[in-house]
């Protein structure tokens, strides 16, 4: 099909890699939307070409063992993929899981668009438990380096990612933080003494906001606070740097990267079967599932302006936008014959997304910023 041939010459064109390499690209996108499944024995059964099963099987672990990657040229790839945004939610978070006695537990960062994140960065660990304040400058600042900091509104994350060097470093470089923190963080109250944040949003009702007056001293920086009591009764309070009035509402968004893990495991791709466990190789992996993921949402968009999802009595949509991009895909790429046109529609969406909008170039570098702080 032609069309497959344009998509190759323009992945090609952005990544810079062999043609052979830009093929199986290709092919492993269009087989992990079929297998929905990362496994490499089942993937290798949908796998294209003339070679048998075996052999296939043994060209993908090849490709996830000794192929190497630019991860700032997949970055610069997805941002290419992105929808057209004024400013960018980041949100950071990380998910984790065992396969045996390993640990596979890769740390995120994405941008939140329309209930869902897109995969920007990350970085795999095999051990158990939280990153450490190094590891989160270290995503950060391949950020900046390669995209600047004027498109980003905002960082969102979960009380995991808190202490005075990690805010310290985004307060430096005016990355606005909307973070939520521990329910027994020491924060000055209007006397200037400090109590454990609860205490400061003591008698609220489930679902009330309170902002408190001015500027509190929070992990050694003044910072805006706010606070609400969940239906749980577990305190949900967030620090900022600035406008805490819109705090609630974009810390609402840290929740897309939530979703983007339902959809690379188990609402899509099933991540947690594959049986690779080495951190580098399953870099690899998420920098493919990655584009795979842009392709379906793309997709689904696409799909949306032409038939909207339904609504279900409840008042949420009947699908995702991605599950909605993913299943159409499935249905034509299994059905090539009888779906042929749909099928050159959707390879050409991607096609046009990849060609037809500027790369975004930064206007900060790091290293000078580093330097400072």
């Amino acid at each position: 099909m032609k069309e497959v041939k344009k998509l190759e010459s323009a992945f090609k064109e952005h990544l810079g890699w062999q043609a052979q390499r830009v093929s199986f690209l290709v092919q492993f996108l269009i087989a992990v939307i079929l297998a929905r499944t990362v496994n490499l024995a089942e993937l290798a059964e949908v796998f294209a070409g003339k070679a048998n099963t075996d052999s296939k099987y043994k060209r993908l672990k090849r490709f996830f063992s000794s192929f190497a990657i630019d991860f700032k040229i997949i970055a610069e790839l997805i941002i290419h993929l992105l929808p057209a945004k004024d400013s960018w939610v980041l949100t950071l978070d990380r998910t984790n899981w065992k396969f045996g006695k390993k640990n596979i537990n890769p740390l995120v960062l994405g941008i939140a668009y329309k209930g869902i994140a897109f995969p920007i960065l990350w970085i795999t660990f095999s051990k158990k438990g939280n990153s450490n304040t190094q590891e989160r400058i270290g995503l950060i600042e391949r950020f900046v380096t390669t995209f600047g900091i004027e498109r980003i509104k905002c960082i969102t994350a979960d009380r995991e990612f808190i202490g005075q060097e990690w805010f310290g470093c985004l307060l430096y470089l005016e990355i606005m933080p909307r973070i939520r923190i521990k329910e027994n963080t020491l924060v000055t109250n209007s006397r200037g003494q400090l109590v454990p944040a609860r205490d400061l949003f003591r008698g609220l009702k489930p679902g009330e906001v309170r902002i408190l007056e001015g500027e509190r001293l929070v992990f050694g920086f003044e910072l805006f606070v706010i606070g609400m009591v969940l239906p749980t009764g577990e305190y949900l309070i967030i620090v900022t740097g600035k406008e805490p009035e819109t705090a609630m509402t974009d810390y609402a968004e840290r929740w897309e990267i939530e979703t983007l893990f339902g959809s690379l495991k188990s609402r899509g791709f099933r991540f947690e079967s594959t049986h690779i466990t080495d951190p580098e190789r399953i870099n690899k992996m998420i920098a493919l599932l990655a584009i795979a993921f842009c392709w379906c949402h793309l997709t689904g968009e696409w799909l949306v302006e032409r038939k909207p999802i339904p609504i279900k009595k409840h008042g949420r949509k009947a699908k995702s936008i991605f599950r909605y991009g993913l299943t159409a895909l499935r249905d034509a790429l299994s059905n090539r014959y009888y779906r042929k046109g749909r099928l050159i529609s959707m390879i050409n969406l991607l096609v046009e997304s990849l060609v037809n909008k500027p790369l975004i170039q930064p206007v900060i570098y790091w290293p000078e910023v580093l330097s400072r702080t």
